[in-house]
């Protein structure tokens, strides 16, 4: 028997019969809309202001930014961040509060206290979801406040992606009560990557109001392009895999969501993060296990 109220029933049923996709092409499209020189700066300092954005971080002065959305994906500054220099850490893909952080038990992650999903169905891959079984997972939820670039939480090669279609919920801490399983039925756009700390994956998990994703090391990646997401499950494999550092960019949110990495056992052990403690990108989140049994260099 559901345990929700029948308030949230109401909102659950409403959102699932939404137009999520258009809803979120509205978002989108307003958040590009350039916005007229003489109020540019103060609908961006309101909009700072309500979200308590740090302005020291971004990259450029207020009224550079043309639209929300530009401001919204804003780079940070030079020297605005330091990612750890240590070469056997590991760092945090993403700005957010963290959701859940454990290892992959039975193939199930936790991505709210009693909500489940699989990793096989996030990754819809059964067989990379089972070379990941038993390592260690990080989930972190980014709000408007966030920086929403995502970066590489290790060193290696990116040998791969998939896109995987799905709907587009809000990813707040109700509607992830409200939907059981809602990050493997979002879209999500995963990176696989190959390197120091053996295979690990960095999900980005859309949601409504997400005008796409990019990706930085690949410029056909663009998720809400007309075309990209017809077909179904789409995948690459790459013949000469990209390169990537320790805390260097692989992605955008072009409005924000959910990040998940999820690292292979034996190679990486990550530190005791509480659930809703605020973490952010490139600060050490664990270390690669010892290369004395030959794992991790």
């Amino acid at each position: 028997m559901s345990t929700l109220s029948l308030g949230e029933r109401v909102v659950r049923s409403a959102w699932r019969l939404a137009p999520q996709r258009t809803l979120s092409g509205v978002v989108g499209w307003g958040a590009r809309r350039k916005l007229p020189k003489p109020v540019r700066a103060l609908v961006l300092k309101s909009f700072a202001w309500k979200y308590e954005i740090d302005l020291a971080e971004a990259e450029w002065p207020l009224d550079q930014y043309t639209s929300l959305h530009e401001f919204f994906t804003r780079k940070l500054r030079p020297g605005a961040r330091s990612v750890a220099a240590e070469s056997n850490v590991v760092v945090a893909p993403s700005d957010g509060v963290v959701c859940e952080a454990g290892v992959v038990l039975a193939g199930t992650l936790l991505e709210a206290k009693g909500s489940a999903f699989t990793l096989s169905d996030l990754l819809a891959d059964s067989e990379l979801a089972a070379r990941l079984e038993g390592g260690p997972y990080l989930v972190t939820y980014l709000s408007p406040r966030d920086y929403h670039r995502v970066h590489s939480p290790v060193s290696g090669k990116i040998v791969g992606w998939t896109h995987i279609p799905g709907r587009l919920f809000p990813v707040g801490s109700r509607s992830v009560a409200r939907e059981t399983g809602l990050f493997a039925r979002n879209e999500r756009f995963v990176t696989v990557i190959d390197g120091v700390a053996g295979l690990s994956v960095v999900v980005m998990v859309a949601a409504v109001g997400v005008g796409h994703i990019t990706a930085c090391y690949d410029p056909d990646v663009a998720t809400h392009a007309p075309g990209f997401a017809t077909g179904g499950v789409r995948r690459k494999s790459f013949n000469d895999p990209p390169r990537i550092g320790r805390g260097d960019e692989l992605g955008v949110f072009n409005l924000g969501s959910t990040t998940i990495a999820v690292f292979e056992p034996r190679h990486v052990v990550l530190e005791k993060l509480a659930v809703g403690s605020a973490i952010r990108m490139g600060s050490t989140v664990g270390r690669l296990i010892s290369s004395s049994s030959g794992v991790a260099a």
